[in-house]
């Protein structure tokens, strides 16, 4: 039976930053992935993920993007890999909506760089936007992407530099803690470690079950798009990141053009997919869908939907109000979990990896997790 100092379920976004981190800090690290290294078969996909500092979500995250942000050109410089466009983001809406107001209240409370800009100032600087007269925006110059498969193949070649044992295409079927730490069943055998650190991505409700979060797992899907004109007018140095709130509170996302004059433009819903599980998935980009999302592009980004260039599914792991779930493991002395990200924690991948190796070694962290405490959402299931 192998024995390590840390064993860490899941290589995706978190998980992989975890076992660089963790390998970093000189521990003998095994990490065990179900898939191949920077798959598509879960939620690190997709080539770009939007990054931002003024979070609609809660102001509570400020804190950890700006300390992301530090890690992410960490991540970068000592990976030599182009993780981060920072192409600037806009946020629009009414000015009563979550996606605006919420991203100003996070501005103002942490002091952040931003400017409010009006239908007729969108359409000046961004003229592949049209925003509605009672429409506004905030505009930050910090927002931007992050790429998600060099992310994790970032933190994994990292891991491995730094001594730490990564296993593919063998998941974990089991795992079990006790007193003296932690052991892992996979079909090549028993891996035993003094701690055990779980990301499971949508594989949460199997692998979490005893941890008392109701978890949803969510179809999401990504569209590519040809732009009428073509996709010079959608370069990362005129067109920024958006994330566009309508009513009644649907929102949708798109990305400037990052693949040269064949890569098209990416856009996609926010939420509102279908229930699934990662074995029943539908991973087919249906007719429906590309003709709902190119018609709600229509009036607000117009020439954006001129072809339909190719999909993408991936899937949101959502928790009941939505926000994070880290921590320590309420039933398990030796266990770290870091799961929910419910469609908007790629963002945090490398402070997540931080917290993670924080909490596997010491039981706690510096970082500010009170708002993702794993009894919050069984809690609040239990009292209402």
């Amino acid at each position: 039976m192998e024995t390590f100092d840390v064993i860490v379920l899941g290589l995706g976004g978190m998980g992989s930053s975890a076992a660089y981190h963790l390998a970093a800090r000189g521990q003998r690290v095994l990490g065990l992935e179900r898939h191949g290294p920077a798959h598509d078969r879960g939620t690190s996909h997709g080539g770009s993920r939007i990054t931002r500092q003024s979070y609609f979500e809660d102001p509570a995250y400020v804190p950890l993007l700006l300390r992301a942000y530090e890690l992410w050109e960490a991540l970068g410089h000592d990976s030599g890999r182009d993780l981060m466009d920072l192409c600037g983001g806009l946020m629009l809406g009414a000015p009563d909506s979550l996606t605006v107001a919420g991203s100003r209240r996070s501005s103002e409370q942490w002091g952040l760089p931003h400017e409010i800009l009006d239908a007729a100032e969108i359409r000046r600087r961004f003229p592949n936007l049209a925003p509605r007269p009672h429409e506004i925006g905030l505009f930050e110059r910090k927002a931007g992407l992050v790429r998600p498969e060099e992310t994790v193949r970032a933190n994994l070649d990292l891991a491995s530099a730094k001594g730490a044992t990564l296993r593919f295409e063998e998941p974990a079927l089991s795992w079990t803690s006790g007193p003296g730490g932690v052991s892992v069943r996979t079909a090549q055998g028993t891996y035993r470690a003094g701690e055990l650190v779980i990301c499971p991505g949508p594989w949460a409700p199997e692998l979490l079950a005893d941890l008392g979060v109701p978890f949803s797992v969510e179809r999401q899907a990504q569209y590519w798009f040809q732009p009428a004109g073509g996709v010079e007018a959608y370069l990362p140095d005129r067109q920024p990141i958006f994330i566009w709130e309508g009513p009644p509170g649907t929102q949708v996302y798109g990305f400037p053009a990052l693949d040269g004059p064949d890569g098209g433009v990416k856009v996609a819903f926010f939420r509102g997919g279908e229930v699934t599980t990662p074995e029943t998935i539908d991973r087919s980009i249906r007719p429906g869908e590309i003709a709902a999302v190119a018609a709600h592009l229509a009036d607000r980004v117009p020439g954006v939907a001129g072809r339909f260039l190719r999909g993408k599914t991936c899937m949101y792991t959502n928790s009941p109000d939505t926000h994070f779930v880290i921590g320590r493991h309420p039933g398990h002395a030796h266990v770290t979990v870091a799961c929910g990200f419910s469609g908007h924690g790629f963002k945090f991948v490398p402070v997540v990896g931080e917290i993670l190796a924080d909490l596997a070694l010491t039981g706690r962290t510096g970082h500010p997790i009170g708002l993702f405490d794993p009894l919050r959402p069984r809690d609040a299931a239990a009292s209402s």
